[in-house]
């Protein structure tokens, strides 16, 4: 038995929103979308183009408040080729939460508070 993974699931308040957080900050697009027959939700997966693994944006149709992230602990990783390049683009953006100099990493937030970390690559 062999499992692979398929994909990873933040829900969000503001759909448009993320999907302009997602594109301009780590250049992912959209490649399936699923609509509630009753409109109560919309399922949207994000991908990178060069894995198959998704990032699936759910919206709730009657969610109003932000969602509780805890302590934030949890959160999504992503290797980028131009480590110097990418930390100028999230200055510009204004999307660092937070740096860590000497492990080399750095955060951006999300729309709804989720952190992503930037690593470089291989």
């Amino acid at each position: 038995m062999k499992f692979t993974f398929a994909h990873n699931n933040i829900n969000v308040l503001d759909l448009e929103k993320s999907l302009k957080f997602y594109k301009e900050n780590l250049g992912l697009e959209e490649v399936k979308r699923k609509n509630a027959d009753d409109g109560s939700f919309i399922l949207v997966y994000l991908g990178d183009g060069v894995t198959g693994h998704t990032l699936e944006l759910t919206w709730l149709r009657d969610w109003e408040k932000p969602y509780n992230l805890g302590d934030n602990e949890f959160h999504l990783a992503f290797k980028v080729d131009d480590f110097d390049a990418a930390y100028d683009h999230h200055k510009k953006l204004d999307t660092i939460c937070f740096e860590n100099k000497e492990m080399g990493i750095y955060f951006i937030s999300d729309p709804d508070g989720y952190w992503v970390e930037i690593i470089p690559g291989d």
